[in-house]
């Protein structure tokens, strides 16, 4: 158990990764540009339940951060159940 415990604790560290790196890319690279378009194709489905619940206050979306923190839960409880066994 303790090696899918890892595996998943890696796995949300990366898609926690590509988050930032997707919100980083936003301010500099422009939306056609093919590696935006890959992180897009895993972020948005991640993103967009959470947007129909969250709005963007004053133009800035807090999604992503809500996406991160909920990750971080996930993962967490995850690892914490499979390690207890």
């Amino acid at each position: 158990m303790v090696i899918i415990a890892e595996i998943i604790y890696r796995l949300a560290q990366l898609l926690i990764l590509v988050v930032l790196i997707d919100i980083i890319l936003s301010y500099f690279v422009p939306p056609w540009n093919r590696v935006r378009v890959i992180l897009d194709k895993i972020v948005e489905p991640l993103l967009r339940p959470i947007r129909k619940v969250i709005k963007p206050v004053g133009g800035m979306d807090f999604s992503p951060i809500v996406l991160v923190i909920l990750i971080q839960i996930i993962s967490g409880l995850l690892r914490n159940f499979l390690l207890s066994r």
